[in-house]
């Protein structure tokens, strides 16, 4: 196959994040994904049903997916639940931090915000199909087709490095040989493009278990999104999309629920019926939202952390979990995704016009795109470990800890200008 400017292996959100961008941007992409391609049937019978996940997307994100074209299909689909709030407490202790609007939307006041001001978006809750329907959509739309190419349901066996003038040669399980100046890793926690390029990686097991699930509530969600800090782990109640008529007659009652705990306790949760899952659930919450009437899509998955100790090597780049993957108590894995995309074309572009087209994923460029995203990735990566450490654990229920916490929580709540700084934070702008 001719080469070509980029090659992707990896189709999930990221991947194809980064291919749609390079490729309205008129440059040359091919995206490599190892799952089978999905005609319109599949995709329907994926989005008949309510999905228990959701990625919590930055405003951040949302301009991204706005510039490649996707948001507006997310959009005109209603399968988001934008969120004005965010509400963090803690069950043993003081304190609650408050981020965005005020959850009585009849309330025009603000936290945070100028008075008077109506709540402003922080961010919206959308179900993993919907953004990858979204974005298999838009793969195929004819202002991009003359640069991009797709192949689904395709492994890659083999990567040689050629030298830094011709970049990698990829060849398929079809035997199919495909050559690029430069290769991106956009293949998951696993990746096999870093296990191939003898990239190591650090691990931090949190020996902690995610439950997922999704429940309706007695009371509505009023577009925010909960999460409190227990002596087990965090528990997150994130607004979901109403999908049925039933829905939408009472709205705001369905949630997206990620529930940490000790991972012994979440294997002997999980072989409970749903009904005392549920009450379990609820209990935990100290009854937020209500008594819980419905719970569907239980699931589990292991908490861990990881960092891979390079991003990149010659003509080669990391990107999203196979870079870096964190913990997901304050759900901004993806988001840190998307913003590797945002700085890796960002990189890409200035470096290719200021070469005046003849240079494109040099050494140079890579490298001063590991400088702009993997400090702050760490940072953000020890960040979350950090609260865990404070918030779950034996230690973190010492009596001088809880003492700690409850009054910086307290004392942080009445800064203003602090809160607005951590609300535009956690939107990525």
């Amino acid at each position: 196959m001719k080469n070509n400017h980029t090659l992707i292996i990896g189709g999930g959100i990221v991947g194809a994040s980064l291919a749609l961008k390079l490729a309205k941007a008129k440059h040359l992409v091919t995206l490599i994904d190892a799952r089978p391609e999905c005609n319109e049937a599949d995709w329907a019978n994926k989005l008949s049903h309510r999905d228990a996940r959701v990625y919590a997307l930055s405003l951040a994100s949302i301009k991204l997916l706005q510039d490649i074209g996707a948001w507006q299909k997310i959009a005109a689909s209603n399968r988001k639940a934008d969120y004005s709030q965010m509400q963090v407490w803690q069950l043993n202790g003081i304190g609650e931090l408050l981020f965005g609007g005020s959850s009585n939307h009849n309330d025009s006041s603000v936290s945070g915000n100028e008075d008077n001001a109506a709540p402003k978006m922080l961010g919206s809750m959308v179900e993993p199909a919907v953004i990858e329907y979204a974005l298999w959509q838009r793969l195929f739309d004819n202002d991009v087709s003359d640069y991009l190419t797709v192949l689904a349901g395709r492994k890659v066996v083999q990567m040689d490095w050629l030298g830094a003038k011709q970049g990698y040669r990829v060849t398929l399980d079809n035997e199919m040989a495909i050559e690029a100046n430069l290769l991106v890793g956009s293949d998951g926690r696993g990746s096999f493009v870093r296990q191939q390029a003898g990239i190591e990686l650090d691990t931090l097991d949190y020996n902690q278990t995610a439950i997922c699930c999704a429940i309706q509530t007695a009371k509505p969600h009023q577009a925010t999104a909960r999460q409190a800090m227990l002596p087990t782990g965090t528990l997150a109640l994130l607004p979901l999309a109403d999908i049925t008529d039933d829905d939408k007659k009472n709205p705001q009652h369905w949630q997206s629920v990620v529930w940490t705990l000790p991972r012994n306790q979440a294997l002997e949760l999980e072989i409970q019926a749903p009904r005392i899952i549920a009450d379990k659930l609820a209990a935990a919450s100290n009854y937020e939202l209500g008594a819980i009437s419905q719970i569907e899509s239980i699931a589990s998955f292991p908490l861990a952390a990881q960092q891979a100790r390079r991003y990149v090597t010659d003509n080669l780049v990391l990107i999203g979990d196979a870079a870096h993957g964190v913990h997901p108590l304050a759900g901004q894995g993806l988001n840190l995704g998307m913003l590797d995309v945002k700085a890796l074309c960002m990189q890409l572009e200035h470096d290719f016009v200021r070469s005046g087209g003849t240079l494109w994923g040099t050494n140079q460029t890579l490298r001063t795109y590991e400088r702009l995203r993997r400090p702050h990735n760490s940072l953000m990566m020890h960040s979350f470990s950090t609260l865990n450490w404070l918030f779950a654990g034996e230690l973190a229920q010492w009596r001088p800890i809880q003492q700690i916490r409850s009054e910086g929580m307290s004392r942080v709540s009445k800064i203003k200008p602090l809160m607005r700084l951590f609300a535009k934070q956690a939107s990525g702008v």
